[in-house]
């Protein structure tokens, strides 16, 4: 049987859900559309949001021979003989390709479309769910234009499950009689996808025994049939990456509660190394040296959250997350080894001083002999003056103290020392 989200498919912009940045009046993916005139086009954004139908809706506008592929399936010989009709009688006004999952394309594959693609014999529009700017060739991104698909939200969703139930309703000739909550659950409880919300509709028709009045669809079935469908993820796609963003910043900028909210999206998930060694560098970097202790308190945390599992991992990553979030801030570690690492890559290094070297006797061309070094623990406070850097790099300061109690009680200590 044909799914219902193929029976209902859109044929205009009008009766799409969401992209406004893209489909509004004015905006400019209508304005082509409504032109008939189609650049070469890159439609990028996650599953079920309307890539596929746009691409069907430009196609019908225009009197080019369409051809679609799948990225998944295609071979060099399936877009050898598309192209190869681009200069037949079959394809003298043009041809349009339509070309999703263009990701799954080897660099060879994507390479032997540039010609057709520059000449203007054939018009590209392809798709990918994933960041084009890292999974197209760079030659096909410069001859194309990318469009961003955004995952629809619930309010923009409502539409389309209420057009759907509306649909089964004519199509079966019965009535369907549908909880406004129901409607609001399936909305929003499908991660964004327009195609999994409308399929969610016909399961929940299905799932109901008709009454003499017709089908009563109730939100205790609607949520008994989305209970993890809203779950929009792939562990090596850019939702992944996404979400260790998310996490990193929101607790960079210490806020706990995001923090557990993209914490607890990546543990549904099942994805708990990543998130334990996002953990193990947020400690580091952000918190750093204005609690010096949460690093090895998130590494116990995290030790114990490995040995645990899914879910009782859950609780020590908790703590880790709202005892980093709760903590001073302080980058000045990793600036300061950021700063002494852009040296070295500019090629700032230098002999070692002499005072440092593990060489105890001097070479017959030694202009002062003797390595002279003082060890700073036979000298008061345990500190004496002597230089360190190499000649060339004399003087340079990486670190510089955070403005955090921590960091700023060791300034006062060591300023007083080496006054």
């Amino acid at each position: 049987m044909i799914p219902l989200a193929e029976r209902l498919r859109p044929h205009s912009l009008d009766e799409m859900v969401g992209q406004p940045h893209l489909f509004g009046e004015g905006r400019p993916m209508r304005r082509i559309v409504e032109s008939g005139k189609i650049p070469n086009m890159i439609f990028y954004g996650p599953s079920g949001v309307g890539k596929t139908t746009l691409a069907r809706m430009i196609a019908d506008k225009t009197d080019l021979s369409l051809h679609k592929l799948n990225g998944t399936t295609a071979s060099v010989g399936d877009i050898r003989e598309i192209l190869q009709e681009s200069g037949s009688l079959f394809g003298s006004n043009g041809v349009l390709l339509y070309l999703d999952e263009i990701q799954y394309l080897n660099k060879k594959q994507q390479q032997s479309l540039l010609e057709y693609i520059e000449n203007g014999s054939v018009t590209l529009i392809a798709s990918t769910t994933e960041n084009p700017y890292f999974a197209v060739f760079n030659a096909i991104i410069s001859r194309s234009t990318v469009f961003e698909f955004k995952p629809v939200t619930a309010e923009q969703m409502v539409p389309a499950v209420r057009r759907a139930f509306d649909f089964l309703s004519a199509e079966q000739n019965a009535a369907i009689d549908v909880d406004d909550d129901a409607v609001r659950y399936i909305a929003a409880g499908c991660g964004g996808d327009v195609r999994k919300a409308v399929n969610t509709v016909e399961l929940s028709v299905l799932a109901t025994a008709p009454a003499a009045d017709g089908y009563h669809i109730t939100t205790e079935t609607v949520k008994s049939l989305t209970q993890r469908s809203n779950m929009r993820y792939d562990r090596d796609g850019d939702q992944h990456y996404d979400l260790l963003s998310a996490l990193h910043k929101s607790v960079r900028g210490s806020d706990e509660n995001a923090a557990l909210h993209y914490a607890a999206r990546l543990l549904e998930a099942g994805d708990l190394l990543p998130l334990c060694r996002r953990l193990l560098c947020i400690a580091s970097e952000d918190i750093g040296l204005a609690y010096p202790m949460a690093i090895p308190i998130v590494k116990a945390a995290v030790d114990t959250a490995i040995q645990l599992g899914v879910p009782e991992a859950r609780l020590p990553i908790a703590n880790a997350i709202i005892l980093l979030a709760t903590s001073p801030k302080s980058n000045s570690a990793c600036l300061a080894i950021d700063a002494a690492a852009a040296d070295v890559r500019a090629g700032l290094s230098g002999d070692f001083p002499r005072a440092l070297q593990n060489v105890h006797f001097d070479g017959a061309d030694a202009a002062v002999k003797g390595q002279h070094y003082l060890y700073p623990h036979d000298f008061p406070n345990h500190w004496v003056r002597q230089q360190y850097l190499p000649d060339t790099l004399a003087g340079r300061v990486y670190y510089r103290y955070g403005e955090n109690r921590q960091e700023q009680a060791a300034r006062e200590y060591w300023e007083k020392i080496k006054k």
